[in-house]
Formats: C-alpha cells, structure tokens, sequence
C-alpha cells in the first residue's frame, strides 16, 4: 500500500510537472504578412528637372494576373537623383503603407538591394540606415552613368544576415522584387 501512494503521488507529481508552463514552449505570435502589391521608386534629380517613377502593381499578389509595371521616362546621363521607395498593401481601403512599417518597426529585419544587370551603367548608395546604423534602403542616391540600358531590380529582404557585401550573401526571405527595364539617355 505504501509502494501504490508513493507511485500515486510521483505520477501526480509528474503530471504536474509537465503541465507546467516554461516560456521557452509558449509558440511566438505569428506575424501574419501582408501582401505587397504595390512597389513605387521615385527618382527626383539633384538640381531640379524630371522626376523619373517607376512602379509594379499587382492587385492580386500572387494570382494569375502578371503585374502592371510602368516607368514615367529615361534617366539623364550624369544625373544623381535622391531614390525613395514606397510599398503599399492594396487589397485594403484606404491603402497599408508598409514602408512605414518596415521602417519604424521591423528595420533590423529588413534590407533593400539595388542589382544592375545587361550593361545598364548606374551607381546606388544607400541613404538610410537601421537602428543598428546598417543599411535599410527605403532611401537612396542612384548615379547615372553613360547612355545605356539594362535591368534595375529592387529586392526588400526579409530577415538578411547584418552587416553584409550585398544580395549574394545577405541570406534571408525575398518579400518582393521588382525588376524594371531602365533606359539612360
């Protein structure tokens, strides 16, 4: 009978045990994403003249209909124009802006890169910074070089390794990218 209380009281007391709640098992909230339909560059020129915008909207994210990419004119030989980016959410009324987002409250786990390919001759530099004073991206200075053409991509990370050399090595999760054909004259 002694034996039965003592196993009695240990199964009581395990079971009390494991009911027992440790942080470390409590699951994270989840941070539901939102969608990104909608990524606009503003291009203004240093000393006045055109601003240059380009945008890729696509109102059912990730449905069958191919966004809509639009680019306001050619940048200028030898120009340097102060880059913003703006992110909006669309599905929503009145419009999310998630940049405001990402740079209030996720900056540490956020990162644009700026990737130049098919001989287009441009220069970017960061213009903003996170936090913890490395790159964010949301501004930027884009130099542009000799008349040519190619491929400007926007890429915004989620999650990238901090400090890094660029896309190749940042790491992380690709929230959008955005590829536009880019004309200098």
């Amino acid at each position: 009978m002694k034996n039965l209380k003592s196993l009695t009281t240990s199964i009581f007391a395990l079971a009390l045990f494991v009911s027992c709640s440790n942080d470390a098992d409590t699951p994270e909230p989840v941070n539901e994403e939102e969608p990104l339909t909608t990524l606009t560059v503003t291009l203004e020129p240093q000393g006045g003249g055109t601003t240059i915008t380009l945008q890729t909207r696509d109102l059912d994210d990730d449905g069958p209909e191919p966004p809509v990419i639009t680019i306001s004119g050619n940048l200028t030989a030898g120009v340097t124009y102060n880059g913003t980016i703006v992110i909006l959410n669309e599905t929503v009324n009145p419009p999310e802006i998630i940049t405001e987002e990402v740079e209030e409250e996720e900056d540490v786990d956020h990162q644009f890169f700026y990737t130049v390919a098919g001989g287009l001759d441009v220069t970017t530099e960061y213009g903003n910074f996170d936090s913890n004073g490395n790159p964010l991206g949301t501004e930027f200075t884009l130099t542009a070089g000799a008349a040519s053409s190619g491929i400007l991509t926007f890429t915004l990370i989620h999650l990238p390794t901090k400090p890094n050399t660029g896309l190749n090595d940042a790491g992380g999760e690709t929230d959008i990218a955005a590829p536009f054909n880019v004309t200098i004259e």
